[in-house]
């Protein structure tokens, strides 16, 4: 009898724990499913409440004045050339474009209406001045002349007058007093004679 009772619960016991390795496997699959589900929400929830990273800038290494420069993304360059010579000292030379320049690689001009770019890479956005030339300081004072660019990029009117439109004005003006003058005098003697005038007709008359 408890021979036929052990062939008959052995089938139940392997059942049984096969039921319970695959309740195990499933658990441990639906575990793993809800550590990961977790960690997606904790990582949306941190990209949501981080602060904004801070907007890209660019630094301009400038020679005249001895250290850098920095300007937000998208400036022109024609801005930050008027910026820079607005803060240079008496006698420093004059800047005259920015360019991009790397070890071994053709530099990069950037012209007044062109936005700064930083290449990366090794490479560095810097001043170029009227010394780069190679020139001296005649022609560096020959620079300055040159009128600044405004904020966005174009010239200031030039507010000089020409010496000899200013001269032949004013002689314009003093032959119009002139003139004006001798009309008054020319029309108070003839209302003066005006009298003798009507009297001489009359006479003839």
């Amino acid at each position: 009898m408890s021979s036929w009772s052990c062939y008959t619960l052995s089938p139940c016991i392997s059942s049984l724990a096969h039921i319970g390795l695959v309740l195990k496997t499933r658990a441990d699959i639906l575990l793993s499913l809800w550590i990961h589900i977790m960690a997606e929400r904790e990582e949306e929830d941190s990209k949501v409440n981080s602060p904004p990273p801070p907007p890209p800038f660019l630094e301009v290494i400038c020679k005249s004045l001895g250290k850098t420069s920095c300007f937000a993304a998208g400036t022109k360059a024609g801005f930050a050339v008027s910026l820079i010579n607005r803060k240079l000292d008496v006698g420093a030379p004059f800047v005259l474009h920015i360019e991009a320049v790397k070890d071994g690689e053709e530099p990069i001009s950037f012209g007044p209406d062109a936005v700064l770019v930083d290449y990366g890479n090794g490479w560095k956005l810097q001043t170029f001045t009227v010394l780069d030339y190679g020139v001296g300081v005649r022609q560096a004072e020959h620079f300055q002349q040159i009128p600044k660019q405004s904020c966005d990029g174009s010239r200031p009117a030039k507010t000089a007058t020409n010496p000899g439109i200013s001269f032949l004005y004013m002689a314009k003006i003093l032959v119009a007093f002139v003139l004006l003058f001798v009309l008054g005098a020319s029309f108070t003697l003839a209302l003066e004679n005006l009298p003798r005038l009507i009297l001489l007709i009359n006479s003839f008359m």
